[in-house]
This record gives structure tokens, sequence and C-alpha cells, in this order.
């Protein structure tokens, strides 16, 4: 009944405006000052900002409730969103263009110590927070207040991982291994379908181990008519979320040359903030790289990553206007926000270290034939478990009992 009831409310005008205007403002904005093809990825990010809130689709929360709960809906929406991408990915990347479009080779880093800690810390962060890197883009511009904290030490502690960084990529690694490069295209295909299979089966065997009453409860609820309205306003099952998620991120890396990517965008504000406090990043390695360097040395308009991170919460904005679900709290408790704090600082942090965070390391890693993108989510789920352990010490709801699973409210 509570999705019947959000179904029902109005658009918000008052919101829904004033997010049309500044998507049509910003985007003009950005093909004067940097490009038209920037202007389109502001607009490719409000899409997946409007997807993100429609469908609710939280990696933390998923993981959470899977964790904690037993319960297993998100997790397989997950895979259903990354074998679609895999589908869209792995042609494109193995034949390196698109109608003349080349492509890149996808969101493919080294595997290796650095990779598995900085997953590990992004994961307790994000169950602190209440949020991944997307999430909390999208509840940003959703009117999440506490989320605001997770942002800004979000950006701190990506400015703190960028002086770290030369050190940690000296440690142990086997290199960057893809499988669409080492096994060729339909037989790295069948093999990561057949290991999201698995997940989404193992996902399935352990719900209804602990909660036989309730399976296929979650997704009856979600199984509404849909209708334009719906459409517009949401709420969206998490399937049409996963599969507008997968092809989005498809469009994104035909047109942006690379995977859709957020966590670089956070680097580069807390960049920004930290040379306009006088704190100058010359002196440190990770920002005299060519790529940082001339990031740095540019407007936060020209850089994909960061006008898509725009776009997501402007995006959000919409959708929740739409929705007419925006209703920021300004009360907010002391332990929330300091668990919000600390999360974002270790998201931030561990995301340098990791090459990425839930969605340039995981999704588009995975997406990619990326091992690299596989110890993300082994070592990120194990962070989540600490995560989960230390939630209830800040009063978060969500964490659990080691002697029993929690039943649903």
């Amino acid at each position: 009944m509570a999705n019947s009831a959000r179904i029902d409310r109005r658009s918000d005008w008052r919101v829904t405006a004033p997010a049309l205007l500044l998507l049509a403002a910003g985007a003009l904005y950005i093909a004067d000052g940097a490009s038209g093809r920037m202007a389109w990825l502001y607009l490719l990010g409000a899409a997946l900002g409007l997807v993100l809130y429609h469908a609710a689709f939280g990696f933390a929360s998923a993981w959470r409730v899977f964790i904690a709960e037993g319960r297993g809906e998100g997790l397989r929406a997950q895979m259903v969103m990354l074998g679609l991408a895999s589908l869209l990915f792995f042609p494109l990347i193995d034949q390196g263009s698109f109608f003349g479009q080349p492509v890149g080779g996808g969101a493919v880093a080294p595997l290796g110590v650095s990779v598995a800690v900085g997953a590990a810390i992004f994961g307790v962060g994000m169950q602190l927070a209440g949020g991944c890197a997307s999430g909390t883009l999208y509840t940003v511009g959703g009117g999440s207040t506490h989320m605001v904290f997770t942002l800004i030490f979000f950006m701190i502690g990506s400015v703190i991982g960028t002086a770290h960084m030369p050190w940690w990529i000296e440690t142990a690694s086997w290199g960057s291994i893809s499988i669409l490069r080492e096994w060729g295209l339909f037989q790295a295909l069948a093999a990561q379908l057949a290991l999201l299979a698995a997940i989404a089966a193992f996902t399935l065997w352990v719900e209804r181990r602990l909660r036989p009453a309730e399976t296929g409860e979650a997704t009856e609820r979600r199984g509404e008519s849909p209708g334009w309205r719906r459409f517009v306003s949401g709420p969206w099952p998490l399937l049409w979320g996963a599969v507008a998620l997968a092809v989005l991120n498809a469009v994104t890396l035909v047109y942006a040359g690379h995977p859709w990517t957020i966590s670089f965008g956070y680097t580069l504000w807390g960049g920004k903030l930290a040379s306009a406090a006088g704190i100058d990043l010359s002196a440190w390695a990770f920002w005299t790289w060519p790529f940082p360097s001339r990031a740095l040395a540019g407007s936060v308009f020209e850089n994909s990553t960061s006008v898509m991170n725009f776009g997501v919460i402007i995006g959000a904005l919409l959708a929740a206007g739409l929705a007419g679900r925006f209703n920021p709290a300004w009360r907010l408790p002391w332990r929330k926000v300091l668990a919000a704090a600390i999360g974002g600082l270790l998201m931030g942090y561990g995301a340098r270290l990791a090459y990425g965070c839930n969605v340039g390391a995981y999704f588009s890693g995975v997406a990619s034939g990326s091992l690299h993108g596989w110890l993300w989510f082994a070592a990120a789920l194990g962070g989540s478990y600490l995560g989960n352990v230390l939630r209830p010490y800040f009063g978060l709801q969500g964490g659990f009992s080691r002697r029993a699973v929690p039943q649903a409210a």
C-alpha cells in the first residue's frame, strides 16, 4: 500500500519547474563554456539521476538488507543490471567502435591490494553513510540533508586519498586483467553471465531459507500496472531501474568514450576547493599526473565525470519534484550526521585507492570484464558486513544481531 500512496502524490511544480530550468540553463551554459558534448553528458547524467531516484536503486541498501535480513531483491536487480550491461559492453569493447564512434577499453584497472583495501573501506563507509557514491548524489538532489555532509566529506576523503595514492599503487598487484581480452568475446560473456546467474540464484536460496513466507512479496508490491503517470512520477520497479541504468551506461561508454564513473568528480571538486583554500596540490604526485593535472587546471564543466555528477543531482531533483516527495529535514540527530561524515570520509578515501566506487569500479568494471570489479564487489561486501555491525552505535537502523536474523517491522 505504501507504493500506491506514493503513486497518488501530485507533482510539486515548485520543485519541478526550477529543476527543469536548471537542466535547460545548465546545458546551455556548459555548451557555451565547455562544449556541446559536455552539455549532452550533463543531460545524460540527469537521466541517470532520475532513474536512480524513481527506482530507488541503491547499492548500499540492497547489500545491507541482504546481509542483515536475507532479502535479496536488490542484489538480484544488480545482477540483472550487470548482465544486460555485459551484453552491451562486451561486443562494443571487442569491436572497438560503434558506427564509426571509437569505443575505449572500458573500466579496466589493476587487480591488487589497493583495490581490496579501498573497497573494504568503502563498504564500511557506505553503510555508515546510508548511501554509496551514486546514492549520495541522487539523495542530495532528492532533498536528503544529512547526505550533504556525506558529499562534503566524500570530497575531503578523496583529496586525502590522492596524497597517499602513489604509495598504494606500489603495493602488491597482478596488473590489469580483462576476461574479455584473455578469453575472447563469447567465452568471457558466457562465464560472466553464468556467475551473475549463480549469485542471483544464491540470493534466492538464502531468501527462501531465511524468509520463506515473504519470498516474492517485494516483487509483488512493485508489480502494479504501469502507466504514463507512474513512468513520470514513480515509483519504478527495480527491474526498470536495472535495465535503464545498463542502457544509459552503454550510451555513456559510446558517447563519453569511457563507462559511467563518479568518484573522480568528487576528487576534482575537492581538489578545486583545496586549491582555493590555499593548499598547493602541485606538490602532490597524484596532481602532477597528466589526467588529474589537466582536470584541475580546467573548469569543472570540462570534465565528463564532473558534469555527469552535476546532472545526476539535478535529475534527482526533477524526479523528487515529479514524485511530490521533495521534503528536506532540517533537524538531524547528531549521531546520524557524524555517521554521514565518517561514511563520506571513508568512501572518498576508499574510492581513490580502489580505482573507483560502486559505479566506476563495480558496475562499470564488471560490465567491462575487469577482474578488479569482482574483487571490489567481494571486498566491499565484506566491508558492508562490518558497517552493518557499526550502524547501531550511531543510532542507525539496519544493524543486526549475530544471534538471529531480525524480522521485518
